[in-house]
């Protein structure tokens, strides 16, 4: 069995600027817990591996498992509250829950370490570079009163990288001892950076990071804010679209979901709803046409409508990328995807007509919809205790490093360990079992 390849010698080691040597603020309440199998003191360690055969074919005394930090607060603290500056900053695309996060940071900062001096930083990495004349705003209690309530990002967002050294010179020149990065792979890769650039100038400044992707893809967590809010809509969006090929004679659906190198929406949707006939995502290759005596997706979708009068096909915006040409890349370095949803629609209509067959196809993009709502209720929850956790690894001196949750208990994540490789819907766990089971779909289309 092949195991994670984290970077860097020590992969699972957190940083910190030093030793933390002030009395939190917190310890008398760390103090009144009773260990109990929920409870997981600061000095251990939350195993990587969940199963024992992963943990034996290591071939390591349990000591010498591979672990990761809990999250948490700590007993001494090592930044001076009533001399600290924070600055918080969100990036790239939008997720439900951003200003979850960001109204969680502000609270947990103010009520209960007492930090008067809290930052938001405009548009993305743009905030910290003066000549986009982005206004550095004071967030407070009171100025955050509500915003969760808000999709989007009260902060606004930018997509693209700034050079870290301006971002450095930015944070020195307003004395800003705490940064919270709150972004996808590209704002952790630039997190990194600054972390960087602040360890060569001998500076404490800790970079600490809550990782957005509403694709899911981020390794070593389990599973990312929003993400829980985005297939929800989606599965509501395949409902409709369902009630709309069944109301129709010869009807067809085609949905299009997010998931640019990860099927996690369009898995998880369809099977919240378990009415699509087939789900197609990037990790597993299907083809349109028959080949080698397996039906390719065109003669399945014909045959399923013949056979019971409609069908449902639910498809992740990285999926069958092989078909469809890609257009360069965005801003943030990443490639531009072909429009599959387009493509598939307009092959099964051919398909159809080549056939002499009748149909109805609807198809629906519910993208920049889905994204762009407010968390639901088990988000919302998520993202506050996210930022707990975040600010308390940031006041005990941790950085470059984000936070998460693993196996069930909120951990500390080295930045290069969470940028190593991409979280993907395994072919053969059992998640894709389920979607098999549930859809009735080969294993191989086409």
């Amino acid at each position: 069995m092949e195991h994670p390849s984290p970077v860097g010698a020590s992969p699972w080691q957190i940083s910190t600027l030093g030793a933390a040597r002030l009395d939190s603020p917190l310890a008398p309440l760390i103090e009144a817990r009773e260990r109990s199998e929920n409870y997981v003191d600061e000095s251990d360690l939350v195993l990587v591996d969940d199963v024992l055969s992963t943990a034996s074919e290591r071939g390591v005394p349990v000591e010498q498992l591979p672990g990761l930090e809990p999250g948490g607060p700590r007993r001494k603290i090592f930044f001076d509250p009533s001399k600290l500056r924070v600055g918080i900053v969100t990036c790239g695309g939008l997720c439900p829950g951003l200003n979850n996060v960001v109204r969680g940071l502000v609270l947990e900062l103010w009520h209960q370490y007492g930090v008067r001096r809290v930052h938001g930083f405009r548009n993305g990495y743009e905030g910290f570079v003066a000549s986009y004349g982005h206004e550095v705003v004071d967030l407070t209690p009171e100025s955050v009163r509500g915003i969760d309530e808000q999709g989007g990002t009260v902060l606004g967002t930018s997509r693209g990288q700034q050079d870290p050294e301006d971002v450095v010179d930015c944070l020195e020149r307003l004395g800003i001892g705490v940064l919270f990065v709150v972004g996808g792979d590209g704002s952790m890769r630039g997190a990194l950076g600054i972390a960087g650039v602040v360890a060569q100038r001998g500076l404490k400044i800790s970079v600490v990071g809550v990782p957005k992707t509403i694709d899911n893809d981020i390794p070593f967590i389990d599973h990312s804010f929003g993400f829980q809010t985005a297939f929800a809509r989606a599965a509501e969006t395949i409902r409709s679209v369902v009630v709309e090929a069944r109301s129709t004679p010869h009807g067809v659906g085609l949905v299009k979901l997010m998931g640019r190198h990860s099927g996690f929406i369009a898995s998880y949707a369809a099977l919240a709803r378990n009415d699509a006939d087939y789900v197609l995502v990037p990790e597993v290759p299907f083809g349109l046409e028959d080949d080698d005596g397996r039906e390719g997706l065109l003669s399945l979708v014909q045959r399923r409508v013949a056979e019971r009068g409609n069908a449902v096909v639910v498809v992740a915006e990285g999926a069958g990328q092989d078909l469809v040409p890609g257009d360069g890349v965005d801003a943030s370095g990443n490639a531009v995807l072909g429009d599959v949803g387009r493509y598939l629609r307009r092959r099964l209509l051919d398909s159809f007509a080549a056939a002499g067959r009748p149909v109805n196809l609807r198809y629906v993009d519910p993208s920049y919809a889905i994204r762009s709502v407010p968390a639901n209720g088990y988000d919302a929850v998520y993202c506050l205790r996210l930022a707990h956790a975040a600010v308390h690894a940031a006041m005990a001196g941790r950085t470059a490093m984000v936070v998460g949750r693993w196996h069930g208990r909120f951990v500390h994540v080295p930045i290069e360990l969470a940028i190593s490789r991409r979280n993907v819907v395994d072919p053969h766990g059992d998640l894709w079992l389920s979607v098999l089971e549930a859809t009735g779909q080969p294993t191989r289309v086409g």
